[in-house]
């Protein structure tokens, strides 16, 4: 389980980083997410994501940031079917009218939150 939530947060700082030097294409990739079927399929993928940091935060360095992180994760995937189209065009509204500028600057926390998770899940190095 713990390989699991290190590459959650690995892709996550993959999606930062796309996100932060190519603005367009991470735009595009969401707006691909948003129609039915895959946003349903989104929604699994997330809710799955929050149950995996979930139970792996007693494990990890930061274990009441990650159990929270985990449950809002996945109360935004069971909260997706029926809010994800509204709040993902009301996103993708601001990305239009601010620009590769807001978009950066949402990559750049979705690059903070993977990194933090990273750290959260690596292992504690023991000192002899």
């Amino acid at each position: 389980m713990p390989i699991a939530a290190l590459s959650i947060g690995l892709l996550i700082v993959a999606q930062g980083v796309l996100g932060l030097f190519a603005p367009d294409l991470f735009v595009g990739l969401v707006r691909e997410f948003q129609t039915p079927p895959v946003i349903y399929a989104a929604a699994v993928i997330r809710f799955v994501f929050g149950v995996v940091l979930f139970r792996v935060a007693p494990l990890s360095r930061a274990p009441t940031a990650l159990r929270g992180l985990g449950a809002l994760v996945a109360i935004g995937g069971l909260l997706t079917p029926f809010i994800g189209i509204p709040f993902a065009r009301m996103v993708l509204g601001w990305w239009s009218d601010g620009g590769p500028a807001i978009v950066r600057i949402w990559a750049a926390a979705a690059l903070l939150l993977g990194a933090f998770i990273v750290y959260a899940t690596l292992p504690v190095r023991r000192t002899a």
